[in-house]
């Protein structure tokens, strides 16, 4: 009997089909889609293995070790686990990383322990993979684009959240695109956000094919993840609405994402008071990182202002005795920076305005 493939693309992807990832777990930790499960034919140590076999002797020999090492108790128990994603998860498809042996032997196994005839992708992760790479330049051709930017703390972020037809990069990307910008987690890998964003993408371009899709204005990096060229190209020519805030509503917006939500999250994976000694630890690191740019004498005046702040929150005092330091951080060294880079922006600026207005052009124009 010939087992089935499946090679619509797009429908895995918009549908949100469940993906049985066949590959071992070095392979998914080096990339995979959003939400695939990795239960793999072969642990990383038999596939070093194997691969080693085929160097010295061959693809039949490597293909005969690979079934000694599999054989018996591990593939019974690897089957077990493959049927229960199987039968929970009727609608998805499995693959490996060309949609050969590996999947191949999954798919039969599959079928042998459960009468299921479960799809592998054709051409498996590699397939997928060049499929999403090529739509960031589909995206980019189709869509029509918005960037909204403004200066630090004005809310951007929470604008984007708001809007229904945004790409949310720095949640993408996980990192809050600065210099304080780092999470208690990791980012994910390069390919991983590279996947994350095409899918997006995808999904924008297919619901909302005639709705602007709104960004947040970015530079070519967001955290260490490079935005691909296609999408940073057409962001640095697309229209720019510019949000618009106080300095205290800045000063708020900033204490409420650098301190009291990123503190949350740091105590929410290490504890209390682990997590409070490693949020304190990020913030000073975090200002280190901008030293130079500073300058010596303002960063040690902000360093200690930062740890006098710090020393209050044990004593218990709130989270605004950081204002201080915050207010001459986003006046001092972020205002400038951004005065300069608008200055070559102000041509495509189509809208200026508070949270309310930028809302309300948003929904009008597109």
């Amino acid at each position: 009997m010939e087992l089935p493939e499946i090679n619509d693309y797009p429908r895995l992807f918009l549908e949100e089909r469940p993906l049985l990832d066949v590959r071992a777990p070095v392979e998914f930790t080096a990339g995979a889609f959003p939400g695939a499960v990795n239960l793999p034919l072969l642990t990383d140590e038999e596939r070093h293995l194997i691969g080693i076999r085929y160097k010295e002797a061959g693809q039949e020999a490597a293909v005969e070790l690979g079934r000694e090492l599999v054989d018996g108790l591990p593939r019974r128990e690897r089957t077990e686990r493959w049927a229960e994603f199987v039968r929970a998860h009727p609608e998805g498809a499995l693959y490996c990383f060309r949609g050969g042996m590996r999947s191949k032997i999954v798919q039969e196994w599959i079928f042998e322990a459960t009468g299921i005839a479960y799809p592998r992708v054709k051409g498996g992760y590699k397939a997928l993979r060049n499929f999403l790479l090529q739509e960031f330049e589909r995206s980019m051709q189709q869509l029509e684009t918005v960037v909204v930017g403004g200066r630090t703390g004005v809310g951007k972020t929470i604008l984007i959240q708001r809007l229904d037809d945004s790409i949310d990069l720095e949640g993408l990307a996980w990192h809050r695109g600065s210099a304080f910008g780092r999470h208690a987690t990791p980012q994910p890998t390069q390919i991983d956000f590279e996947n994350r964003l095409a899918v997006a993408l995808m999904k924008h371009r297919s619901r909302k094919p005639h709705r602007a899709a709104v960004f947040e204005d970015e530079s070519k990096a967001v955290g260490s993840r490079h935005l691909p060229p296609p999408v940073y190209e057409k962001m640095s020519r697309s229209p720019l609405v510019i949000l618009e805030a106080s300095l205290e509503e800045r000063i708020a917006n900033s204490i409420d994402e650098y301190v009291t939500r990123s503190l949350q999250e740091y105590q929410q994976l290490h504890g209390e008071e682990a997590g409070f000694e490693r949020w304190a630890e990020y913030a000073v690191e975090s200002l280190g990182r901008i030293a130079r740019r500073l300058g010596g004498e303002r960063h040690r005046e902000m360093e200690r202002e930062l740890t006098g702040a710090i020393e209050k929150m044990r004593r218990g005092q709130p989270h605004d005795v950081h204002a201080g330091w915050i207010a001459r951080l986003l006046t001092e060294y972020y205002d400038p920076m951004y005065d300069y880079q608008l200055r070559n922006k102000r041509s495509r600026i189509v809208h200026a305005g508070d949270m309310k207005s930028v809302m309300q052009y948003l929904s009008r124009s597109r």
